[in-house]
Order: C-alpha cells, then structure tokens, then sequence
C-alpha cells in the first residue's frame, strides 16, 4: 500500500495497492478526480496538477517515532481544549437561553411570528454551541492521554 498527498492539501491522504509506480500514480490521479467531483477537495489546482506532483508518505517505524513527536502531539491536543473550551464557555449562556425559549412550542400558549423569528435565529446558537460542546467532550477525552504523556516528559529524575 502506498500513500499520496499534496502539498496544497496536505490533510488529504490517498491510499493506493502497490508500491510508489507511474500506475500506482494515476490510480492516485483518479481518486484526486473523485474527491474534486464530489467536492470533498476544495483545494483550488488551477495551475493543473500532474501525477509526479503527488507526494509519497511514508509511515515510520513505531521506534523511529521519538518522545519528541509525543509531546508536541500532546501540546496540539491541549490546544486544541483550550480553544474548544473558549469556545463552549462563549456560547453556552445565549444557547442555554435559546433551550429555554424552545419550550415555548410545546405549549398552548400562542406566539408571534417575532417570537418565532428569534428562535430561529436562535437555533443557529444552539447547533453552534451543541456541535462545539460534543467537539469539546471528545477533544477532553484525547486531551486526557494528551497530559499523561506530559506528566511522564515532566516527571524529574528520581535522585
């Protein structure tokens, strides 16, 4: 199996059976198409692309990987709670008062197009705020290993 990415998208991983080969190549050239297709690839390659620009990756033996890499991942991971958790404190009252004005439907109270317009609106807050929320719980989970492997590169030599 070889893996191709570009230097446009480098988030973009192409997965191809064989090793690096000019076929190996268009096979990555063709799944490139789909990806533009179907606009999963919003990368711009107006200058064209060719198969020999498609960079080869390749994976490195889990003891070449060293306690360096380890703990800048677990910094990105942190950071990435950090934001997350900005995120979700900056939205959580106006999505809470949003929750609460959502029971307004479940009466039998009459409501004004206003009323309705402002829950709309609101409801825009509360996708916003429940999505970051669900990003922020599941960063806090990875963000757990994340300080284990910090704690370890901190902890001093016994002496």
């Amino acid at each position: 199996m070889v893996k191709y990415t570009l230097a446009q998208s480098p988030e973009i991983i192409l997965n191809v059976p064989g090793k690096d080969s000019a076929k190996a190549r268009e096979k990555a050239m063709d799944q490139l198409m789909e990806l533009m297709d179907d606009g999963t690839l919003s990368t711009d390659l107006a200058d064209g692309f060719s198969p020999q620009q498609f960079i080869e990756v390749k994976d490195l033996p889990a003891d070449e990987q060293s306690d360096e890499d380890g703990i800048t991942q677990a910094v990105q991971v942190l950071n990435n709670l950090a934001t997350l958790k900005l995120k979700v404190q900056e939205s959580r009252s106006e999505a809470l008062a949003v929750r609460a004005a959502v029971d307004i439907l479940f009466t039998d109270k009459s409501v004004s197009e206003e009323e309705i317009a402002s829950l709309k609106e609101g409801f825009k807050v509360l996708k916003t705020f429940a999505q970051a929320n669900l990003r922020y719980q599941e960063a806090r989970a990875k963000a757990e290993q994340a300080r284990a492997v910090l704690d370890r590169a901190l902890k001093s030599p016994e002496g």
